[in-house]
Formats: C-alpha cells, sequence, structure tokens
C-alpha cells in the first residue's frame, strides 16, 4: 500500500509536469491507452476473458470515473500538486456524506456523531487548504477538483458494486481504461488545433517518458493497491492510503518548488484525520465477508 501510494504520487507529479506540454485532454487519453494495452497484453498473457454481463454498470462506472479523472488532471496542472492531491481524497469523506444522507433519509434513529463531525472537519480543512490557490486567482482549479472528489466518491461506490457482483479487478480496470482513452482523444478531437497546426502534440524524448511514467505508475500502483486489499486488513491498507498526501507534498516541493504555509499544513492534516476517521466508519458499516475485501472502491479508481 506504502508502494502505491507512492507511485500514484509519482503519477501525479508526472501529470503536473506533462500539463506544461500535453492539454488535459491528452493526458486523459493517453492515461487510458497506455493502460489498455498493458491490460490487454495480461489478459492475453494468462488467457483471461474480457467478456461481460454487466455493461450498464461498466459504462455507468466509466463515465462517472473518466470525469472525475479529467477534472482532478485538470486541477493538478492549476494547483499545487498537494493541494490537488488533497483535494482528490476527499472521496472518502464524501462517501461518509452520502452514507449519512441515506440514513436520514430512511429516518435512522442512530446517527454516528463522530463521523458529522469528521465530514465537517474536512471541510474546515478545505477551506484552508484553498485560502493560497483562491488568492492567486487559481479557484476554477480548487473547485474543478473538489468536484472531482465528488465523482471519485460515486465512481468508487458503483466499483464496489460490481466488485460485489462478482465482476474481477482486471476487468474493471480494461473497461475504465478503455473509455479513458476513448474519451481523451474525443476530447483532444472536439479541443481542434489552429490552422497548420497537428492534431496531437508532437513527441520528445521527455515529454513521451512522461506520459510512459504516468501510464506504468498509475498501472503498478494499482495493482500493488488491489493486492494489499487482497491481503491486508481493509482498515489498516485503506487509512494507509493518505500517505499518499505526504508523498504528493514531497513530489512537489522537489521538482515544483511547492511552499506553503503553516495554515495549508494544517488543512491537509485536518482533511487527513477526517478522512481516516470517515474510513474508520465506513469500513465498520461495511458487512463482513462483502467484496470489499477483495474490489475496494479506492483500489480501482486510477
Amino acid at each position: 500500500m506504502l508502494f502505491a501510494s507512492f507511485a500514484f504520487a509519482a503519477m501525479g507529479a508526472a501529470v503536473k509536469l506533462a500539463s506544461s506540454v500535453y492539454s488535459t485532454s491528452e493526458i486523459v487519453m493517453y492515461r487510458g491507452l497506455i493502460g489498455t494495452v498493458m491490460l490487454l497484453v495480461m489478459v492475453k498473457h494468462q488467457g483471461l476473458t474480457l467478456r461481460t454481463v454487466f455493461v450498464k454498470d461498466h459504462l455507468w462506472r466509466s463515465v462517472v470515473g473518466v470525469v472525475s479523472l479529467w477534472m482532478w488532471f485538470f486541477a493538478i496542472g492549476k494547483l499545487p500538486l498537494a493541494t490537488a492531491v488533497t483535494l482528490n481524497y476527499m472521496a472518502p469523506i464524501w462517501i461518509a456524506a452520502f452514507l449519512f444522507c441515506a440514513g436520514w433519509w430512511h429516518a435512522k434513529d442512530h446517527v454516528e456523531w463522530p463521523l458529522v463531525v469528521a465530514v465537517i472537519m474536512s471541510f474546515v480543512g478545505v477551506t484552508l487548504v484553498l485560502q493560497p490557490a483562491i488568492a492567486a486567482n487559481q479557484w476554477l482549479g480548487g473547485v474543478v477538483g473538489l468536484l472531482s472528489s465528488v465523482l471519485s466518491a460515486m465512481a468508487y461506490m458503483q466499483v464496489r458494486r460490481l466488485g460485489q457482483l462478482g465482476e474481477p479487478e482486471f476487468r474493471v480496470v480494461f473497461y475504465f481504461s478503455a473509455m479513458t482513452a476513448t474519451a481523451g482523444l474525443a476530447g483532444t478531437l472536439l479541443e481542434g488545433r489552429g490552422a497548420g497546426m497537428p492534431l496531437f502534440t508532437a513527441h520528445n524524448l521527455y515529454s513521451g517518458a512522461l506520459l510512459l511514467a504516468i501510464g506504468v505508475s498509475a498501472l503498478f500502483a494499482q495493482i500493488a493497491m488491489t493486492r494489499a486489499y487482497r491481503i491486508g486488513k481493509v482498515l489498516v491498507v485503506a487509512n494507509l492510503q493518505y500517505t499518499g498526501i505526504v508523498f504528493s507534498s514531497l513530489w512537489g516541493m522537489l521538482l515544483g518548488g511547492d511552499k506553503f504555509t503553516w495554515y495549508v499544513w494544517l488543512g491537509m492534516a485536518v482533511i487527513l484525520v477526517s478522512g481516516i476517521a470517515a474510513t474508520f466508519y465506513n469500513t465498520q458499516s461495511t458487512p463482513r465477508g462483502a467484496a470489499v475485501s477483495k474490489t475496494d472502491p479506492i483500489a480501482s479508481e486510477l
């Protein structure tokens, strides 16, 4: 899980660097294309099948996941890396909020007040983290990054549903990657280019290496994270994912020279603690023996 968090943070750093060369749509397209090709090779080598009876479930998961991924990559290009990653880690908070609202809607008498406090505190953390972005007129990146975490939460819950239906991990990831490549291509075509300019940005050794780093690090991180959830305790593994905020902070300071004030660090800490608390209650509400032990939503998003 620690390796997965490190690799996902490395992917974010590569996305940050690639944003100065490629459009967001192009990065999304190449991210999906590399993952799709690598998974196709794996499926063929292991004699697996991509045939599924849950077409609608895959479609909904892929659409929500792709939009979330596109928005997150956009936010990475506009914000300091650690800020964008921290906003993305708001997803478990949204899941907790969804669970609370569902319980309230069904008029359940028992209210998990610690969970309510965790949700409220996380939004306090968001206001602290986003203050420099708003002051620097980067509010659009902040809003998009926050909205991406809402859609991530929806995608997470849909992946959990697919896991409970018995859909294997590789199939869920493959259709998501394929949809990512398709959506990225469509976005690139719709954006268009000026007269006399090539439709796709030309590659060089540096930019090509960045794209390869994005696809490979994401896939390896996904595999490592999936294995962590299969062989480890769900609660421990889920909480270890928050080390991604620390790794992203280090990547940002190393590559981008990011510097944060004390209240931004405080905001990150508040979100981290709130996320751990929300993850605890989310896990507690999951029936023992559910497919979350094999296909957790966090393990499949990127």
